[in-house]
């Protein structure tokens, strides 16, 4: 009992820490864009992520079900310590250093090294595969494979919508005798500076949509496992809102306790915001004006969403970071600082396999303490 409740606090501590980790996904580029000061963007972000915890646990149910083999959940409390601890780790140190890793990727990376290692180093303790490519479980179809496509169509579509949107203003430019620097423009500022507010509320939306559903995930996979280990047997009438039954690996319901508490600490954790990556996301990758921040932050939250809705764990992170590179490259290719994204993108690559290592490790270390 008392391990359980340890879990459910250390899965809080990490919905907390992602909340101010992954802030500067959905409001990096308002805040670079002077579109909203850093206060009223970090208050707007923590509403946002409020509201789109609450849409939907299809995130969540991947999380608790559609990773790990339910043949471990009887070891879930501490696997599920060391895999939040791992992931944790690498949020700060990415943090510290102001690269804007995936929390949602540290998560999954560090399951599946405490998975590997609480089992005895059985691989099949993950599903890897299960149901085919579209509408299958596990980490293949639902964490690889969107780590790469996510971020690519973030980019695609926002050097897409970028274009369009020059080509538009290229056209009333023409008709009105605008200048050629039509983009810099006190009206089309204005305007697009109104519109990217709409567009960073919608990034909020989806951050919370997707991140906050990974804690509500672990916490209903610490409850499942310790009721599964009949752990909850002789709990009084007034704790039964911690039991959840039935078979993990076959779905059950978010509890909507789990939902508001997961909500709440997003929030807290999105206001307390990470300055350090807003630095690294909004001035240092390239420089954005709001009709950039807009394209950026509207193509990141079309995929994010969408990723969302089919239940896929993807990296805000990734996608925003994606789309800013396709809006720049929309400008120019040397618009963008190369050197930032190259640092960006050792990040990407080392977060699953060091996240696992990580986890992999603390469980050893933990099976060798007990």
């Amino acid at each position: 009992m008392t391990v359980v409740i340890l879990v459910v606090l250390i899965a809080l501590a990490f919905t907390y820490i992602n909340g101010f980790h992954d802030t500067a996904n959905s409001i990096a580029t308002v805040v670079a864009t002077k579109v909203l000061t850093p206060g009223q963007a970090v208050m707007m972000a923590a509403v946002t992520n409020l509201f789109g915890a609450f849409m939907g646990t299809a995130v969540a149910v991947t999380i608790a079900s559609g990773l790990i083999d339910s043949g471990v959940l009887e070891m879930s409390s501490m696997l599920l310590i060391c895999a939040l601890l791992g992931a944790i780790v690498w949020n700060l140190l990415t943090w510290w250093l102001g690269l804007p890793s995936s929390s949602s990727h540290a998560l999954v990376g560090s399951l599946v090294g405490a998975a590997i290692a609480a089992s005895g180093n059985n691989f099949s303790a993950v599903i890897w595969m299960q149901g085919g490519w579209l509408r299958g479980h596990g980490v293949i179809p639902k964490v690889i494979v969107p780590m790469v496509l996510s971020p690519l169509a973030g980019f695609i579509i926002s050097f897409i919508l970028m274009g369009a949107l020059y080509a538009l203003l290229a056209w009333f430019a023409e008709r009105r005798g605008w200048t050629r620097r039509f983009g810099r423009t006190p009206f089309v500022n204005s305007f697009f500076g109104k519109a990217q507010i709409a567009s960073a509320g919608a990034m909020g939306v989806a951050h919370g949509m997707n991140d906050a559903q990974k804690s509500m995930g672990i916490i209903a996979l610490a409850l499942a496992g310790a009721t599964a280990a009949h752990q909850f047997d002789h709990l009084p009438a007034w704790l039964d809102f911690l039991r959840i039954e039935g078979n993990p690996n076959g779905g059950f319901e978010i509890p909507v306790w789990v939902k508001v508490v997961s909500a709440l600490t997003m929030a807290a954790g999105t206001a307390g915001g990470g300055w350090r990556i807003i630095k690294t996301l909004g001035h240092k990758m390239v420089k954005l004006h709001p009709i950039n921040g807009f394209a950026a932050e509207t193509s990141s939250a079309l995929v994010i969403l969408t990723a969302s809705v089919f239940g896929i764990p993807v990296s805000t992170t990734h996608n925003v970071s994606a789309s800013i590179m396709g809006v720049g490259a929309a400008k120019r290719f040397n618009a963008i600082r190369w050197s930032v994204v190259e640092r960006m993108v050792w990040a990407w690559i080392l977060t699953l396999p060091v996240t696992a290592l990580l986890a992999y490790l603390l469980v050893r270390v933990a099976q060798i303490i007990s």
